[in-house]
């Protein structure tokens, strides 16, 4: 019987590669990577052996979408910030049978859901992030078999992702596998404006969403999720949540929505990126 082991909120900003290189960023999201690493020491210890990512970056406009092919690799460039990564490269292997087991399900509870086994279906850096940093240092038998989300849902209801997160907990269970689940994404995601961005690299652009940040991280720590829940859709928006915080309701809905009370575990502090908001935590 499959088991969700842990599951996490993670952040996947491109300075964390940036911060890889040479130059006058170096070393600058040390505690992010950092961050990275140590949830994936904590789920392999647990035994962990696939990762499931609900990954922002990756836009879909009908139906929700599981990448479950065999195999992933290649070497990545972003389209949309080519100066922090390019020319990364990844390999890692896929899980199609769990993302069919995923869509089964979902489907079953009435979320319209296709899973694909495409070769030429990339994987977006919002996976690619966090897998390179998870993977980083460890041996190949201990690399964590990849099925990836879309989680920027761009017409869809928060609802159904709560209810998509729900079914991606019982196909785990139905599966023989030990899952690692993360939602990658932001909190607060008002990018800075142009000419303000290289001065807001380690920023928020405004007050207004590093406050209602503060606040998100106060109640998950205190595991006040109900509250929580009932102020996604408007935190969501008023904080120009990134893409639309359904990774954060895919990530609930997988540990049982409002009724969910127990304290998160804040594994990297909040940081402010490129004028949004960043955090690693446990839940």
């Amino acid at each position: 019987m499959g088991e969700v082991v842990m599951a996490a909120k993670v952040c996947h900003v491109p300075s964390m590669y940036l911060s890889e290189l040479p130059g006058k960023h170096h070393g600058c999201r040390e505690a992010a990577i950092a961050g990275h690493k140590e949830i994936a020491r904590r789920a392999r210890a647990l035994g962990a052996d696939t990762a499931v990512v609900f990954d922002v970056h990756w836009l879909v406009n009908s139906g929700y979408h599981i990448n479950c092919g065999e195999a992933f690799n290649g070497t990545y460039t972003s389209n949309e910030l080519p100066h922090f990564i390019k020319n990364m490269t990844y390999d890692y292997q896929g899980c199609p049978e769990l993302g069919e087991l995923i869509a089964a399900e979902a489907n079953a509870a009435d979320v319209r859901t296709l899973a694909h086994n495409i070769p030429s279906l990339e994987l977006e850096y919002g996976t690619l992030v966090p897998m390179r940093y998870m993977h980083m240092d460890v041996p190949a038998a201990e690399h964590f078999k990849v099925v990836s989300i879309a989680a920027w849902c761009a017409w869809h209801k928060l609802e159904d992702s709560f209810t998509f997160g729900a079914a991606v907990r019982r196909a785990i269970e139905k599966s023989e596998r030990k899952v690692l689940v993360l939602a990658s994404g932001s909190l607060s995601h008002r990018f800075s404006n142009d000419r303000e961005a290289e001065a807001n690299i380690h920023n928020w652009t405004r007050e207004f969403d590093k406050q209602v940040d503060q606040r998100v991280v106060e109640l998950w720590q205190q595991g006040r999720f109900r509250e929580f829940c009932a102020m996604l859709p408007d935190y969501a928006s008023s904080c120009h949540g990134e893409g639309g915080m359904h990774d954060t309701a895919m990530l609930l809905g997988l540990l049982g929505g409002p009724d969910y009370n127990r304290p998160a575990e804040i594994v990297t502090p909040l940081f402010g990126s490129s004028g949004t908001g960043q955090i690693n935590a446990i839940f």
